[in-house]
C-alpha cells in the first residue's frame, strides 16, 4: 500500500512543480497590471524560468547526487513553497524575477529525480508504468491547475495565486516526507557520468528524439492562441477551451500509456503515441482555417504529448539504470532546449506572416522524430538480452 501512496505523492509533487513553472502563463494580464509592467515582461518570467531549468536540471542532479532522495525531494518542494510565499508578499517585478530564478534553480531537481526515485521503489516490470503515473502530475497541472490559476487570479488577484501555490507545495512536501522511505540512494554521479552518457549512442539517440519532438510541438503550441485567431477568428473563450481540451486529452493519454505499457512494452507504446502526435499535427497543419479539423488535430496531438515524455524517461532508465539520475535530468534539459528552438522558429515564422508554414515546420520535426525511432528500433530479443 505504501508504494502506491509514494507514487501518488510523487505525482502530486509534479503538479506543484508544473504549476510553479507554468503558473505565470495563466495570469499574465493580472501580473502585468499588478507589477506595473508590460505583458512581454511578465512573459519573461516563463522564459527566464525555462533557461534556468535547462541549465539547472543536470547541474543539480550532479551536485545533489549523494543526498538521500526523501530529504532532497522534500527540501525541493519546501524551497518552492518558500519562493511562492515570498512572491505573494511583494509587488516589485525585479524581486519576483529574482525569487523565481532562485526558486526554479532548485525546482529543476524535482521532475527528473522523482522519476529516478520511483524507479528505485518500483519493481523492474512496473517501472515504465510507475514513471508514466508520476509524470501525470504535469498533465494535471496543465488540464486543471492552469484554469484554476486563471480563475483565482481573476477573482482574488495574482498574489492569492502565489499564496495558494505556497500552501499546496508545503502540504505536498509534508506528505512526501511521510510517504517516502529513508535511505533511497541512486548511484553517485560525477562529471564522468555525463561523459559516459555522451559516449553512449543509445542514450544520445533517445535524447535526440526528445529534442526533435519537443521542437516540433512548441513551434506551434506557444502560438496556438494567435494562430487560432488568425485562421478562424477565435476569441478567448474558444482559445481557452482548446487549451483545456489539450490538457485533459494529454492526461487521458498518459493514463492510457501507463495502463498499456506493461503489456506492449515501452518501445511499442512510444511508437503508438508518436504516431498519434504526427497524425494530430498533420491534421492541424492541413486543416488550418477549419476549426473542426484543427480541433481533431489537437485531440490526436495532445494524446501523445505527456505519454511520450513518460516513455522517454522509462527508456532512459532501462538503457542505463545506474545513470538514470543524470540521463533523466538531461532529458528534462533537452525538453527546455526543444521548447526554445521550437518557439524561436515559430515566432520567426509568425512575425513574417508565414502562418500556414508554422504547422508544417512542426510536422517536419515530429516526422523526423518518428523516423529516428524507426531507424533505431530494437528487436525484442535484443532488448531482453
Amino acid at each position: 500500500m505504501r508504494k502506491y501512496f509514494s507514487r501518488i505523492v510523487l505525482m502530486l509533487g509534479n503538479v506543484v512543480t508544473g504549476l510553479s513553472i507554468l503558473g505565470p502563463a495563466g495570469m499574465l494580464a493580472e501580473l502585468a497590471n499588478g507589477l506595473h509592467v508590460g505583458i512581454h515582461d511578465t512573459g519573461l518570467l516563463v522564459t527566464y524560468g525555462a533557461t534556468v531549468l535547462c541549465i539547472g536540471s543536470p547541474v543539480m542532479a550532479w551536485l545533489t547526487t549523494r543526498i538521500d532522495r526523501r530529504a532532497l525531494l522534500v527540501a525541493t518542494l519546501a524551497v518552492l513553497a518558500a519562493g511562492q510565499a515570498a512572491s505573494a508578499l511583494t509587488s516589485n517585478y525585479g524581486v519576483i524575477l529574482l525569487l523565481r530564478i532562485g526558486m526554479l534553480a532548485i525546482g529543476a531537481i524535482y521532475t527528473p529525480q522523482a522519476a529516478a526515485t520511483v524507479a528505485l521503489i518500483a519493481p523492474g516490470h512496473e517501472r515504465p508504468s510507475a514513471i508514466a503515473f508520476v509524470f501525470l502530475g504535469w498533465s494535471i497541472a496543465i488540464a486543471g491547475g492552469l484554469p484554476l490559476v486563471t480563475l483565482i487570479a481573476t477573482h482574488f488577484g495574482w498574489q492569492a495565486v502565489y499564496g495558494t501555490l505556497a500552501a499546496v507545495a508545503a502540504i505536498v512536501a509534508a506528505l512526501l516526507f511521510a510517504a517516502l522511505p529513508k535511505g533511497l540512494q541512486g548511484r553517485p554521479l560525477s562529471p564522468q557520468s555525463f561523459v559516459t552518457i555522451a559516449h553512449t549512442k543509445r542514450i544520445v539517440l533517445i535524447l535526440l528524439l526528445t529534442l526533435l519532438q519537443t521542437s516540433g510541438q512548441f513551434t506551434v503550441f506557444i502560438y496556438l492562441a494567435p494562430l487560432l485567431h488568425v485562421f478562424t477568428g477565435a476569441g478567448p473563450a474558444i482559445v481557452g477551451a482548446f487549451f483545456a481540451f489539450y490538457g485533459v486529452v494529454g492526461l487521458v493519454g498518459n493514463v492510457v500509456a501507463s495502463g498499456i505499457v506493461t503489456t506492449l512494452g515501452t518501445q511499442k507504446t512510444l511508437a503508438l503515441f508518436m504516431a498519434s502526435m504526427l497524425l494530430g499535427m498533420t491534421l492541424w497543419a492541413v486543416g488550418a482555417g477549419w476549426l473542426l479539423a484543427m480541433g481533431a488535430g489537437i485531440s490526436f496531438w495532445a494524446l501523445g504529448f505527456a505519454a511520450i515524455n513518460s516513455m522517454q524517461q522509462a527508456r532512459l532508465i532501462a538503457a542505463a539504470p545506474d545513470l538514470a539520475s543524470a540521463s533523466v535530468a538531461l532529458n528534462t534539459s533537452v525538453l527546455y532546449v526543444g521548447q526554445a528552438i521550437g518557439s524561436g522558429i515559430g515566432g520567426l515564422l509568425f512575425a513574417h506572416g508565414y502562418f500556414h508554414l508554422v504547422g508544417y515546420v512542426g510536422v517536419t520535426f515530429v516526422a523526423l522524430a518518428c523516423a529516428l525511432l524507426a531507424a533505431t528500433w530494437e528487436p525484442a530479443k535484443r532488448r531482453q538480452s
